[in-house]
């Protein structure tokens, strides 16, 4: 089926469309032009939606905005923004009413005529999908790269061709009800995030693993080997497994042996590139470099595998050169909006930094954070809702040492970069890597990276 198709079948039937943020509003002009009945709910006042809301009025969709946005949900066919949660009251109602539930991206998983890797894990997710996309490209493929990264695929799937590659980043929120199947699924990590959307832990790994249940015996499936979560997803795949790990060697699948990565399959083992090679930053990012090499084994040549490392930048927000001012590094690791990709990034340099952390509360313990700041920080500046709780988590450590680590707090990540600045002498690095989310004081963690990279540049030399 087409999208075009799809858009047809909706003829004469009410379409809910819940969320009019980035991935819905193409959706929501798509469906405009059907012979549906659409309507378009979100919580931001019509005055807060501004021009979009007027747009919609011209569209002939009916808006219901605000607070109460929910309390006249109906509709033959409910679009679920990935935020708002499958089971809330006034969507379950909804679906017992006979409702269909669906989303942006399960949609396109139907109706998209070429192979589907889909990416998911608590870090790593958009590098390791930039890295599968750039090497397909390189193997001469017409790649589209979407999903979670930014881009909605969605209206735009009548375009691609079944030669065409699709890579889409997936988070735990899309994954919640995706019961559909990618040729090539990955799963980068699994630790403790979004615990407060999630009910529980459980919650949040059943929906990572929905990236490859659905699969059939063609399917393949990475794994971090490593994780003991994700290694043990091995025992439900249906497909192949390929695992990925620094310490150990899987039976197929990518591994570290000498500093230099090696794949295995089907016997074969083959030498491919020494992790001297990569440009970026980070053990992790060798990681990731193994979890793209492993989905795209057999398809990419070995000299594209060798040539994207070597000149492959890395993505913004992602331990970020941003400037040295005076001899100091600043670097932008907005993206760390979790302890474990804090950690990640600390151990991406070879000396004590100064870090910049602390944000949204996400209901996420910092205890495992604090020996790692002990051990890799010489000055910690903390800001943001969760200042508190990542002081204390670190102060109860038993390796904290108030003579080799200092602790100072901001009351805004401006302040704390100006605090960053007086602490730093030639040769020190400075991280913004915050463990947690940007939504106390900013939109996203985007919008938070860019500010840094501004207060950063605003430093006199």
């Amino acid at each position: 089926m087409t999208f075009a198709e799809y858009l047809a079948s909706l003829e004469g039937k009410t379409v809910a469309v819940l969320g009019c943020g980035v991935s819905n509003r193409p959706l929501l002009r798509r469906l405009a032009k059907s012979r549906a009945q659409v309507c378009a709910y979100d919580r931001k006042t019509r005055t807060e939606l501004g021009e979009f809301a007027q747009e919609l009025d011209g569209l002939g969709i009916e808006l219901y905005a605000g607070p109460d946005y929910l309390d006249k949900l109906h509709g033959d066919i409910i679009f679920r923004t990935p935020g708002l949660r499958p089971d809330i009251p006034q969507i379950a109602r909804a679906v017992a009413a006979g409702a269909v539930l669906t989303s942006e991206m399960e949609v396109f998983f139907d109706v998209c005529p070429c192979p589907i890797y889909a990416v998911t894990g608590s870090d790593g997710k958009t590098t390791t999908s930039t890295l599968i996309a750039q090497l397909l490209s390189a193997a001469g493929f017409r790649c589209h790269l979407g999903g979670n990264i930014g881009r909605p695929l969605l209206c735009d799937a009548d375009e691609f061709s079944p030669d065409d590659r699709v890579v889409v980043e997936l988070s735990s929120f899309q994954l919640l009800t995706m019961k559909k199947a990618a040729a090539v699924a990955v799963v980068t990590n699994v630790a403790p995030n979004h615990l407060d959307v999630h009910r529980d832990m459980d919650e949040y790994i059943a929906a990572k693993q929905n990236v490859f249940l659905y699969q059939s015996a063609s399917g393949r499936v990475v794994l971090n080997y490593d994780n003991a979560i994700t290694r043990s997803f091995a025992d439900k795949a249906k497909g192949k497994v390929c695992f990925f790990s620094k310490t150990d060697i899987p039976g197929d699948g990518a591994y570290l042996k000498a500093g230099v990565i090696h794949m295995r399959e089907n016997g074969l083992d083959t030498a491919v590139c020494p992790i001297s090679d990569i440009r970026i930053p980070g053990m992790h990012n060798v990681e990731n470099y193994m979890a793209a090499i492993a989905a795209v084994w057999g398809s990419v040549s070995m000299e594209a595998i060798r040539t994207l490392a070597r000149n492959f930048g890395g993505v913004e927000h992602r331990i970020e050169f941003v400037r040295e001012v005076r001899g100091v590094r600043y670097y932008n690791d907005s993206i760390a909006s979790s302890p474990t990709r804090t950690i990640a990034g600390l151990h991406a340099f070879s000396q004590k930094i100064i870090l910049i952390a602390g944000g949204y509360d996400k209901k996420i313990p910092f205890a495992p954070l604090a020996p790692e700041v002990c051990a890799h920080v010489k000055t910690l500046i903390l800001c943001g809702a969760t200042a508190d709780q990542i002081r204390a988590a670190v102060l109860a450590c038993p390796d904290y040492n108030a003579a080799s680590l200092r602790i100072s707090e901001a009351d805004t990540l401006e302040e704390a970069v100006t605090l960053a600045a007086q602490a730093a002498v030639p040769g020190d690095i400075v991280s913004l890597s915050p463990a947690c989310a940007a939504f106390d004081q900013f939109a996203n963690f985007a919008v938070r990276g860019h500010a840094f990279k501004d207060y950063v540049h605003a430093l006199p030399e």
